[in-house]
């Protein structure tokens, strides 16, 4: 069942992040991951529109939306390549205009699926912080908006 997220999904929430991020971000520091637990909690869910995907009372997966910005969406790892992932972007992709995310080049599974799915690449930066490249992905409006170049 897809629903809204309420606030005693947070721990549910935050542990299937947790582990997914551990396969699809390895690159990511044991520290960093720590913060960012952090701040999904106290920063991130208050002001994100976040839908959860839940299945035998459990949760096993979560898209968390700012505006047209995807901020992130996680599926289980047990419960991966079931078509969660696919069930929470169609959720919201028609209550949107276009959908945008950030996904890290070093994620290859993330940006297989996101290819499936219709993103296309408008952009490339550095990720400072965390010392990897990300592309830009857009779906919908107008097409792609490539970065003008340097």
């Amino acid at each position: 069942m897809i629903r809204p997220y309420v606030d005693e999904d947070v721990a549910e929430l935050l542990d299937l992040w947790y582990r997914a991020s551990l396969i699809a971000h390895a690159f990511l520091s044991d520290e960093f991951l720590e913060t960012e637990r952090s701040d999904i909690a106290d920063r991130w869910l208050p002001v994100a529109e976040t839908t959860v995907y839940e299945l035998d009372g459990h949760v096993v997966g979560f898209l968390s939306m700012v505006g047209n910005e995807v901020g992130g969406i996680f599926v289980d790892p047990d419960h991966q390549k079931r078509g969660i992932g696919r069930a929470l972007l169609d959720r919201v992709r028609h209550s949107h205009p276009y959908l945008e995310l950030n996904v890290f080049e070093a994620n290859a599974d993330g940006r297989r699926f996101y290819e499936a799915y219709g993103f296309e690449v408008t952009g490339r930066h550095f990720n400072e912080e965390i010392g990897q490249p990300e592309l830009r992905l857009r779906l919908g409006g107008d097409g792609p908006q490539l970065d003008s170049p340097a």
